[in-house]
Parts: structure tokens; sequence; C-alpha cells
């Protein structure tokens, strides 16, 4: 499933220096639609993606030690420099799906727009995970892993933050007299 026509939109989602400015119009999506309570779901998210990178970076890449397709596999067609670092789990798929699951999370039963956002952070992270497998950095097991280290990653964050707000932060604010929480 290569295409040349498709070389340069698979680096693009590939590399997070050009496709960064996504992002950022999904952190604006988020404060339109939440305002100041927009700032809760971002250290969500950015907790989310700190768990996922943990996860498959610093655990997972260490402990299984797979060598990239593109060091193993002749004929591998690799489109980006890519250094010497292993391959399982991908860190660019569990990133992206720890954004999209908190998107999920936060914006699931939301309004229209809201669900049509959803679905397109969720379009993101499967292409985002498709390209590491196009450029020639990652096999299809490695994106899996990382799908399922993000999703759990976006769940975990939301899980500790809301506990977080329930049991320390809501009851603070009681105590200093702030009770419209």
């Amino acid at each position: 499933m290569i295409h040349p026509a498709l070389d340069d939109l698979m680096v693009f989602l590939t590399m997070f220096k050009l496709s960064s400015h996504l992002f950022l119009l999904a952190a604006l999506f988020i404060f339109i639609r939440k305002g100041r309570s927009g700032i809760a779901v971002i250290a969500i998210g950015l907790l989310a993606i700190g768990i996922a990178d943990y996860t498959a970076s610093g655990i997972l890449k260490p402990l299984v030690q797979r060598t990239r397709p593109c060091f193993v596999i002749d004929g591998c067609r690799l489109l980006i420099d890519q250094s010497r670092s292993y391959s399982f789990a991908s860190s660019h798929a569990a990133n992206s799906a720890a954004v999209a699951s908190v998107f999920w999370i936060v914006f699931g039963r939301g309004e229209r727009v809201e669900r049509i956002m959803v679905f397109l952070m969720a379009g993101y992270a499967f292409l985002v995970g498709y390209s590491r497998i196009y450029v020639g950095v990652h096999y299809p097991g490695d994106v899996l892993a990382g799908f399922a280290i993000g999703c759990a990653s976006g769940l975990l964050a939301y899980l500790l933050c809301s506990w977080a707000f329930k049991n320390v932060l809501q009851p603070l604010l009681i105590r200093k007299g702030f009770s419209d929480t």
C-alpha cells in the first residue's frame, strides 16, 4: 500500500515538527469549547502524553529492544532519517492516541462539532500510526501496541486528574470558602 503521491503526506504526518500546528489547532478548539476549564483538559492531555511516551520509550523500548524494520528488512523504504533506536512500541502512535482518547473522553458525548473533532483526532492518530509503518520505522504490532498504550494513558490521566480534583482540590477550595465549585 505504497504510492509515491503519498510519500510527502506520510512524512508530514510522521514528523512532529511539520505537523505540530495541528496540535495547536486542537488546543485552540479546546479553549473555544471549554473556556477557562480548557486549561484542565490541556493538562490532562499533556499528562496522558507524558504517561504514553514514558511507557513506550522509557519502559518498553529498552525492555523489548526490537530492531526497527528499516535496519533488518532488505529493500525497506526508509523515507526519514532514523537513529538506531528501538522499535517496540511506537511512541508517535502512543502519543497521538493519548490525545485522541482525551478528546473522546471530554468531547465524545458533546455537540455535533465536538463529536466531529473527536472523529478527526482519532483519524489523525490512525494516520500518524500508519505513517510510522509507511516510512519504514515501525512494524504494525509496534503501532497497535502504541495505540493501546495511548488509549490506556488517556484514560489513566483522566481518572487521576478527576480523582485529584474530587479528593484534593475541591475539598481545599471548599475549606477556603470557594463553595461554588
